[in-house]
């Protein structure tokens, strides 16, 4: 299985285990909500359907408005097929969602990988962003190297754009950094508290600043400017 096809299997997988979806509506939750299917066509989806079926991890089921069937006799058309995760497509997707090789980190992968970690475990989460933060430190070690052997070859614009680049690989890497030490506190927070009842008196005082810094499940809140986009090309 292609890269290509792998991260797409993962994605459609997710979706529907969110709730069941015709085919249009997938397509148009890949384009909006997973920016690495920007350009994403139902060539592609199709068949990765049709193979998720063959599988026996989704099943197909007509559209339920009787309308819609009524509409699609009457013009000729076939009706709508929502398709379902079955039992062994909820499996299949923990494994997926537990896995945390390479290709977890990688630029095609991770963003749709991020998309999911609502639902991926703390453990699996720290490996992916670590994994991740590791591979952008190579790629940024590389390009200042590359920059610093052919700087004076390079017109005015075209080191611009390699600086440009650079910059977008270093906002990245800050913002993992930020994410981990989250989730760092957070595991550290609940460990601590990890067979302890405390009172309403025994608490310690939080300030409002404190309580808004995080959310319930340690990532920081929205600071300053926009996150960047884990799928930006300019980060390759």
């Amino acid at each position: 299985m292609s890269r290509r096809s792998g991260v797409l299997e993962f994605a459609v997988l997710g979706l529907l285990r969110e709730s069941p979806m015709h085919g249009y509506e997938l397509r148009k939750r890949l384009n909006t909500s997973l920016g690495v299917f920007r350009a994403f066509s139902y060539g592609s989806l199709y068949p990765c359907l049709k193979t998720l079926v063959a599988n026996g991890w989704l099943i197909e089921e007509p559209g339920s408005a009787p309308e819609d069937a009524l509409a699609a006799t009457l013009s000729g058309r076939r009706a709508k097929i929502v398709y379902r995760l079955t039992a062994e497509g909820k499996e299949r997707f923990e494994e997926l969602l537990a896995h945390t090789g390479p290709d977890a980190w990688e630029d095609e992968h991770f963003g749709v990988r991020f998309a999911f970690f609502g639902q991926t475990s703390r453990d699996v989460r720290m490996r992916v962003l670590e994994g991740r933060r590791s591979r952008l430190e190579e790629r940024l070690e590389k390009m200042r190297a590359s920059l610093a052997r052919t700087r004076e070859r390079l017109d005015d614009y075209t080191l611009e754009l390699q600086r440009h680049g650079m910059e977008s690989v270093e906002r990245e890497v800050r913002w993992l950094n930020e994410l981990i030490e989250s989730e760092r506190a957070g595991r550290d927070q609940r460990s601590g508290s990890a067979g302890q009842d405390r009172t309403p008196e025994q608490e310690p005082h939080r300030s409002p600043s404190q309580d808004q810094s995080k959310d319930t499940d340690g990532l920081p809140r929205h600071r300053g400017g926009p996150r960047p986009d884990p799928s930006d090309d300019t980060a390759k």
